[in-house]
C-alpha cells in the first residue's frame, strides 16, 4: 500500500504578504482522494519527533536557536518566513513525516511525504524556505537504524539542493545529486557529488534525454541501497521561481523515468514533494497528483 505523510499543520497559513502556495497541502490530498488514487488508509499523521533526530544532521545551537526562536535577525530574514512557533513545529512534523516514510519505502518499495523537499537547509542555518533537511535527517535516520548504507539523494528541485550538499559534502555513504536550472536561486551554489545546471528555458526533451543518460549511470557506480527523490514541480515553464521550460507531460516523464528505475532495480525511494510556484495552483496540484498517480500505477 502507498503511503503518505500528511498532517493538517502543513498548510499553516502564513501573513498576506508571503504568496507561497501552501493551500496546494490540502488540495492535494484532496484531489488524490476525489478521483480514486487514493482513499484515507494511503495517509498517515506524523508528529513532532524527538530532538535527537535533528542533531543527527544539524548543530544543536542553531536547532535550539530556531526551536526557541532567538535567531539574529539576519539568519531568520534568510529562511524568509515570518517565525513562529507553529512554523517551527510544522518543520518538525514535516520531518518526522519522511522519516516514516522511509521505513514505510522499505516495506512497501516506495512512501512519499506530501511536504517536504526542505533542501535549502544547511548544518547551522535555513534560507529559502526551509529551516530542517528533512531528507537528510531521513537518510541519517536509515543509516544509524541500520536500514540503509549507501543512499542516494535525487534532487530535481529546479533549485540546487545547496544545504543538502554542505552536510554530506564529506560523506562517501550519500551521494548527492541535484540537476538545476543554472542561473536559478541559490546565487552561489554549493558542490554537490554531481551537479547538472541547466540553461535558462531547457525544454522536456533536453531534460529527459540528460537524465536518462545520468541516473542508471548513477545507480550502476554507486549501487544504493536506497533512494531518496525531491520532486519539485518548479521546474514547469509556468512556474514564477523557475526558469526552466517543461510542460506537464515533460514533469510526468521526468517522474515516471525516475520511479520506473527505482523499481525495475527494487532500490526503496521515498519521495519529498519539493517545491512549485505556479501561477494557477490547478497546474501545480496536477503536476504533483501526477507524481503519486504514477507511484501507485508502477509499485502497485
Amino acid at each position: 500500500m502507498l503511503k503518505i505523510a500528511y498532517h493538517p499543520i502543513y498548510n499553516h497559513p502564513l501573513p498576506n504578504n508571503h504568496r507561497f502556495p501552501m493551500e496546494k497541502y490540502d488540495l492535494l490530498p484532496q484531489q488524490l482522494i476525489y478521483e480514486g488514487t487514493c482513499v484515507a488508509a494511503n495517509f498517515f499523521e506524523p508528529e513532532i519527533p524527538n530532538n535527537k533526530h535533528f542533531f543527527t544532521v544539524h548543530d544543536p545551537e542553531y536547532f535550539f536557536d530556531l526551536l526557541n526562536i532567538t535567531l539574529n535577525q539576519k539568519a531568520a530574514r534568510t529562511i524568509g518566513f515570518p517565525l513562529s512557533e507553529v512554523l517551527i513545529e510544522r518543520e518538525m512534523v514535516i520531518a518526522d513525516g519522511t522519516m516514516k516514510a522511509s521505513e514505510f519505502a522499505l516495506q512497501y518499495g516506495i512512501a512519499m511525504n506530501i511536504a517536504g523537499g526542505t533542501h535549502h537547509a544547511f548544518t547551522n542555518r535555513g534560507e529559502g524556505f526551509c529551516m530542517l533537511n528533512d531528507q537528510a535527517i531521513g537518510a541519517r535516520y536509515l543509516q544509524n537504524k541500520n536500514l540503509a548504507n549507501k543512499i542516494l539523494i535525487v534532487d530535481l528541485d529546479v533549485h540546487q539542493g545547496n544545504g543538502t550538499a554542505e552536510i554530506f559534502k564529506d560523506d562517501s555513504s550519500v551521494f548527492t545529486f541535484s540537476m538545476h536550472g543554472k542561473t536559478n536561486y541559490p546565487f552561489h551554489k554549493e558542490t554537490s557529488d554531481l551537479d547538472i545546471g541547466l540553461e535558462n528555458g531547457a525544454t522536456d526533451t533536453q531534460y529527459v534525454s540528460i537524465l536518462r543518460k545520468t541516473l542508471p549511470k548513477l545507480i550502476q557506480q554507486e549501487k544504493p541501497d536506497f533512494i531518496y527523490y525531491l520532486s519539485g514541480v518548479d521546474v514547469l515553464e509556468s512556474d514564477k521561481l523557475g526558469k526552466l521550460s517543461l510542460s506537464l507531460d515533460g514533469c510526468k516523464e521526468r517522474d515516471q523515468f525516475v520511479l520506473q528505475t527505482c523499481y525495475d532495480h527494487k532500490i526503496p525511494v521515498m519521495c519529498s514533494m519539493g517545491g512549485g510556484y505556479s501561477k494557477d495552483i490547478n497546474v501545480i496540484v496536477e503536476a504533483h497528483a501526477n507524481t503519486f498517480r504514477l507511484a501507485q500505477e508502477i509499485f502497485f
